[in-house]
């Protein structure tokens, strides 16, 4: 037979629990004088003591209640404790005091001894009837219903032990015993393995192996490890086979109080001035880390300081306000002291203190006051637009909240709108502003009222929003004229003869109230329709009045004006001009071209005639349409609207064009005759489908296109013909020192001007047998060889002109000094004299003779080239070298011509300039007195 018994270290005292609970046959209530109770050393709270039968008894009299406050009897009659309670080996004893139902005060005495606890492990074998048939006692004997041994449906776990954490020294200490039933057939050792054995935390316990007694070896806490599960194994000392099956052992850490409350989460909090008393201002966290469920973790709360102003549950720690009078303006921040004490606030209980912060928050319970009682401050009339005063106010609310960020408002003297008020955000001061200028005339001083307000409305006060007066002067300056009215506006019938009078606008000096010396003049009149008088102001019809002109807006025309006085200084008014219809046109029919599509079967078809009048009602639709008197009876006219008509065909048309008249009248039965074009055609999609011609060509057709490709064929042969035989251009070779004195002058455009004096003729050293030679008659200073003529057969020198003469195959030539000219450094060549050898230009001197010599050189070589080349052609040929007259540019300008080939006759005569203008003249005389 297994057997297991457990002990506790007092287990000399046996002490069988007993509750004497004797109840009467009758019903009556009963209550013992006294009990008795084993309970273990240590009695951990919620231990159920015992309990008294109260079923038979009156419990709204009875009123059981126990004098020792480590325990408590509910009313069921069960006593159980309330703190973890320490029963000597000698026992302990209390009360217990009730009521019997004579109305006396009786007590009930309770007796607490050590118990001494055995279990039993009832072995597989072991057969029992059925489970129920064994129970633990806490006496250790086993009760058997019979005598009858049967294998039980399952094993029996022991009870847990239990240790005190953080127990003090010495150590080992006993803590029970582990014995099995099998030391009475074997000779056994124990062992044991697990947590707080054989593995982590190692070495807290170990077993006798010989007794089988349970050690602790140090002190255990219980915050780190408050439960130890490991095996107990039995084993024969000489076989080492296990004896028993193993047995798992529960050790239990007992909590004692060591560890204080601790606070957790935030410790400031906010609550408005001027809270209602009760107001929540907050909830204070602490924790322990003890048993939960005990008084070790059943924390307290209190307040220290500021129980004054707050009050704190002491069970949830809920700060609530004491008093509604705080006031953020006096102190913005509380500081109070909370204690936090586990044993529900015992003297024996751990605590710990911290301060939490109430911060009072703010309300609008001040309005904004003004610094002074009023303002006065001075403008200038017609001032821009800007600042003129600014406007400190105090205000003991919270800075840059609404309730301390101000608003100004002018309740009285702003009627016209001529001042705006802001807020400084910085300063939080109210700022006038003047929006529009003032007139000294109309306006000499000014009283405004201004109020100051917040942007939250007031709370918790009975003050009100106070308002100042703001004195404003008005100083006076010396301002331009003024117009009778800013707009004036007239009525004008379109069409009104020029000259008519329509009105008079006029202006008065603001200091004077007078019109003396004040003028008047137009600043805009887009379309020159009014003439102002200028002294008197008066408005007259200048140009025609068309209402239905684009100057004309919904019928109203503007022209601005200006009035200055004496010191040139000016007003603007606008003169509205109401023009007013007359029926000045007629309806006009919008498209007269219309396009009448063919229908097929014989239908008759109709086009719309739409009508427009630029006159406006009544002098306009609706219109009145009816047909010409020259008109056929092919059409009708069917009213559609007070614009339109349908014109329908009568009788089926041919397509073709046909020409309808119209009478169009509007409603004053002004109108004319107009006639509108109808198109029938085939149509696709509204459009009238083109006529389709076939044309076929004939023979003579056929004919004429080959004859034009022969033409053009044999064009094209002449052309290349001709650039084949095309003579070879020829090439000159420049000389040296040549200067470039003949130029190519072939161009159908004239030329550029040339100095003649340029054009050098030899006297000499010219083989007068050379066809086309120039033959040199005294040539000296010659400016302009423009006309130049002769006949044939003879040589001649007029004015400037040279006549080359060729006898031999009788035709003449002709060559302008203008095509001549050249620039040597500086200078300009300018021939003033042939003899005595001599060429004189400027300061520089040259031989005549290698002059000569080398400048006619390159011309003999071309003008032989040309000649000969002219000599080989007909008489036809030389009508194309020759000067060419062009056209006299200017004609009817006094300043002649501009062309380098018109004759300079008079260049010299200057007198045209004085027909030029004024601003000619001028320009003339700033040239020449530069």
């Amino acid at each position: 037979m297994f057997r297991m018994v457990v002990t506790k270290m007092a287990r000399n005292l046996n002490v069988n629990l007993c509750i004497f609970l004797i109840i009467s046959c009758v019903d009556s209530c009963f209550i013992p004088d006294s009990i008795q109770a084993a309970v273990p050393q240590t009695v951990p709270v919620g231990h159920v003591i015992s309990k008294v039968d109260v079923d038979n008894c009156d419990t709204k009299t009875l009123h059981l209640t126990s004098c020792d406050p480590d325990f408590t009897v509910q009313a069921d009659g069960t006593i159980v404790t309330v703190h973890i309670t320490m029963v000597p080996a000698n026992g302990r004893t209390f009360s217990v005091q009730f009521q019997d139902p004579n109305g006396q005060k009786k007590n009930m005495d309770v007796y607490l001894v050590q118990n001494s606890r055995k279990v039993r492990w009832i072995p597989h074998w072991l057969r029992v009837k059925d489970v129920e048939d064994v129970y633990l006692v806490q006496n250790s004997r086993k009760v058997l219903k019979d005598g009858l041994l049967k294998r039980s449906k399952r094993r029996w776990s022991p009870l847990p032990f239990n240790i005190i954490e953080n127990d003090a020294p010495p150590f080992p200490k006993e803590v029970d015993l582990v014995a099995s039933d099998s030391s009475a057939a074997y000779n056994v050792y124990y062992t044991l393995s697990g947590p707080g054995v054989t593995e982590d935390p190692v070495g807290v316990f170990s077993v006798v192996k010989e007794t089988g007694m349970l050690k602790v070896h140090r002190a255990v806490d219980r915050e780190v490890t408050p439960q130890f599960i490991f095996q107990a194994r039995v084993f024969d000392r000489y076989t080492n086979q296990e004896t028993d099956l193993p047995l798992p052992i529960t050790v239990n850490v007992e909590d004692v109080n060591d560890n204080a409350p601790t606070f957790t989460g935030q410790l400031q909090f906010t609550v408005l001035e001027q809270s209602k008393t009760g107001t929540v201002v907050g909830k204070v966290n602490a924790i322990d880390k003890d048993e939960p469920g005990t008084d070790h973790t059943k924390i307290r709360y209190s307040l220290l300081s500021g129980t004054n102003l707050f009050y704190i549950n002491p069970e949830t720690g809920v700060i609530s306000t004491k008093t509604d009078t705080l006031d953020r303006e006096v102190n913005d921040k509380h500081f109070v002291t909370v204690d936090i004490r586990d044993m529900n606030g015992a003297l024996n209980g751990l605590s710990n203190t911290a301060t939490a912060t109430i911060v009072v928050g703010d309300i609008n319970d001040n309005p904004p006051t003004f610094k002074k009682t009023s303002y006065n401050v001075s403008v200038m009339e017609n001032q821009e637009k800007g600042l003129i005063l600014r406007i400190p106010i105090e205000d003991k609310d919270l800075i840059n909240t609404p309730n301390w960020n101000s608003e100004f408002i002018i309740t009285k003297g702003n009627e016209n709108g001529n001042f705006r008020m802001e807020r400084d955000p910085k300063t939080n001061e109210g700022l006038i502003y003047l929006t529009k200028p003032l007139d000294y005339e109309k306006t000499k001083n000014l009283k405004l009222d201004v109020m100051a307000r917040n942007q939250a409305e007031l709370s918790g006060t009975n003050a009100k929003w106070v308002s100042i007066p703001v004195d404003v002067t008005v100083g006076d300056v010396d301002e331009g004229p003024e117009f009778t009215a800013p707009i004036v506006r007239f009525t004008v019938q379109e069409n009104t003869p020029n000259d008519t009078l329509i009105g008079t606008y006029t202006a008065v000096d603001p200091e004077t109230k007078s019109s003396a010396g004040i003028k008047y003049y137009k600043v805009s009149d887009p379309a020159s329709w009014i003439n102002v008088d200028e002294s008197t102001g008066q408005l007259k019809i200048a140009n025609t009045i068309d209402r239905e002109s684009h100057f004309v807006v919904d019928g109203v025309y503007n022209v601005t004006m200006k009035a200055v006085d004496a010191s040139r200084k000016t007003g603007t008014g606008t003169v509205i001009i109401q023009v007013e219809d007359m029926n000045d046109h007629v309806p006009d029919i919008l498209s007269k071209d219309l396009v009448l599509c063919e229908k097929d079967g014989g239908e008759m078809g109709s086009v719309l005639v739409v009508a427009e009048d630029k006159d406006q009602a009544p002098f306009s639709a609706p219109f009145s349409f009816k047909l010409g008197e020259k008109h056929d009876d092919n059409w009708a006219v069917k009213p559609l609207n007070s614009t339109a008509v349908m014109l329908a065909q009568t009788k089926e048309l041919p397509t073709g064009l046909y020409t309808v008249p119209l009478m169009v009248v509007d409603l004053q039965g002004f109108g004319s005759t107009q006639t509108v074009t109808v198109r029938i055609c085939r149509c696709r999609n509204g459009a009238c489908l083109a006529q389709q011609n076939s044309t076929s060509l004939g023979v003579w057709g056929i004919l004429a296109m080959l004859l034009g490709l022969a033409l053009l064929l044999l064009l094209c042969i002449l052309c290349a013909f001709v650039c084949v035989t095309k003579n070879e251009k020829m090439e000159l070779e420049d000389m040296g020192d040549s200067g470039g004195i003949l130029l190519t002058s072939n161009i159908e455009a004239l030329g550029d001007a040339v100095d003649s004096n340029l054009i050098i003729v030899p006297k000499s050293g010219i083989d007068r047998s050379v066809k086309g030679s120039v033959i040199d008659m005294g040539w000296a200073g010659a400016k302009d060889l423009g006309k130049m003529g002769g006949d044939l057969g003879t040589q001649q020198q007029s004015g400037s002109s040279v006549i080359v003469t060729d006898m031999q195959n009788g035709f003449s030539d002709r060559y302008n000094g203008s095509q001549y000219g050249g620039q040597n450094g500086g200078g300009q060549y300018g021939v003033d004299q042939y003899g005595g050898g001599q060429y004189a230009s400027g300061n520089m001197t040259f031989d005549n003779t290698r002059f000569m010599k080398i400048n006619w050189q390159t011309n003999g070589l071309f003008l032989q080239q040309k000649l000969a080349y002219l000599g080989t052609e007909e008489e036809g040929r030389y009508a194309d070298d020759i000067i060419h007259a062009y056209g006299f540019e200017g004609v009817g300008s006094s300043a002649g011509s501009v062309g380098c080939c018109s004759d300079q006759v008079n260049q010299e005569d200057l007198d045209f300039l004085n027909t030029l203008g004024p601003k000619f003249k001028v320009l003339a005389e700033v040239c020449t007195n530069k």
